[in-house]
């Protein structure tokens, strides 16, 4: 169980993906893409997930968030087992922890306004009105260093550092205070990538943020992470 400094505690974590074949499709085995791993996030830290391709880095955030579930092992986050929760019961606890994804291209609805994409979530948790969202837009658009008057343009009109910008907003809207980061930065320009890494340094230190850094480059995961874990193939994972 995690102590009180611990805001989340993976223990024995396991993902398996089925693999099927024949002509229905029957389950022939398992892809092992997290294989138990165990590991424990402080509150405030930057703990850095590393690993190439395939390594089950990204599958790690991902169950830990609960958009997989795990085959084996837990996920305690503010000491609650997160994949005990009820539907309910997770909805009051998901606005806390928030996952922005390596492809700002893909993460946004190319048909729908920026600050409309930014505060739906706000709406959708009742935790605002519309006119409210609205000002929260505002607001968390100035702290990720874009204008306000960006907020009724589409995402085809920013570029992949200030869409990326975009989806840190979507996530800081809600107040988080856990964050994983997967690949936030291998999909721009190197020019860039220095920029997105200081606003998260900078968001951390002003908003008491705890992150979980998902990259394949040592040197950026280095240049952020207090405690780094390497992920090999297939799930296995060691400190670094």
């Amino acid at each position: 169980m995690p102590d009180s400094e611990t805001l989340v505690a993976v223990e024995h974590l396991k993902k398996y993906f089925p693999v099927r074949g024949g002509v229905f499709g029957r389950k022939i085995g398992d892809i092992k893409a997290v294989d138990d791993v165990s590991f424990m996030i402080r509150k405030g830290e930057t703990f850095g997930l590393v690993g190439e391709s395939g390594s089950g880095k990204s599958t790690i955030g991902r169950t830990i968030v609960r958009l997989y579930n795990p085959t084996g092992g837990t996920v305690f986050y503010k000491g609650m087992n997160i994949h005990q929760l009820s539907k309910k019961k997770l909805r009051q606890y998901r606005p806390g922890m928030q996952l922005i994804f390596q492809d700002p291209y893909n993460s946004l609805n190319p048909r729908i306004p920026v600050g409309d994409a930014i505060g739906e979530a706000l709406v959708d948790h009742g935790l605002a009105t519309k006119k409210e969202a609205r000002e929260g837009v505002m607001e968390v658009l100035d702290i990720c260093g874009l204008a306000s008057h960006h907020i009724d343009r589409y995402p085809h009109e920013f570029s992949g550092g200030q869409r990326q910008r975009i989806c840190i907003a979507r996530a800081m809207i809600l107040n988080p205070d856990f964050i994983v980061a997967d690949e936030p930065v291998s999909a721009l320009d190197v020019s860039i990538q220095a920029q997105i890494i200081n606003l998260f340094s900078e968001l951390q230190e002003q908003q008491d943020l705890t992150y979980l850094f998902i990259s394949h480059d040592l040197s950026v995961v280095e240049h952020l992470c207090s405690t780094i874990m390497h992920c090999t193939y297939r799930g296995y994972s060691q400190p670094l």
